[in-house]
């Protein structure tokens, strides 16, 4: 027993001499955000979720009544799925796609100023296609979307929690 004590301390000291520590939850500058998105955004509700469920003492708004006590909104401004052909066989029947999900947004406080100017973010995955078993590549690209999406929402949560107020 002594000896897996001795060699998980030797495994973790190197780890915590170069500074290395887990991930915590993000730390946002404001206390509430009111998050603006088309009602059907998937993304969003995610996005909403995830910020609900990090901790902290952020609270997430979505009825518009309550815009005007938020002290951030964040504007989805836009959100598109593509899906991009990019290889045929010699038949030229379709055999290599490329989902693509983009997102643009900005953050702004009350007053109007931005804390994160209008951006654009995208993921994408590259999928082979076949056409005989086109229903499970259908189910493929829906799990390819999710996870994309999940990408993104991670990659924003860590962009707000760096939005410093001005």
């Amino acid at each position: 027993m002594q000896k897996r004590t001795l060699l998980s301390l030797l495994a973790v000291a190197p780890l915590a001499a170069c500074g290395f520590h887990l991930r915590r939850a993000p730390e946002f500058q404001f206390r509430s955000l009111y998050v603006e998105a088309g009602g059907g955004s998937p993304l969003a509700r995610e996005l909403q979720r995830t910020l609900q469920g990090a901790g902290g003492d952020l609270t997430v708004l979505r009825d518009p009544a309550q815009k005007p006590t938020a002290e951030a909104i964040f504007e989805l401004l836009s959100e598109q799925r593509e899906r991009v052909v990019v290889g045929y066989n010699a038949s030229g029947q379709v055999r290599e796609l490329q989902l693509r999900l983009r997102i643009h947004f900005r953050l702004r406080n009350q007053q109007g100023a931005e804390l994160v100017p209008d951006t654009e973010l995208l993921q994408q995955r590259d999928v082979s296609y076949n056409e005989s078993i086109a229903l499970a590549k259908e189910a493929e690209e829906a799990l390819l979307y999710r996870n994309m999406q999940t990408d993104l929402v991670q990659q924003l949560l860590r962009r707000l929690a760096a939005a410093r107020p001005l």
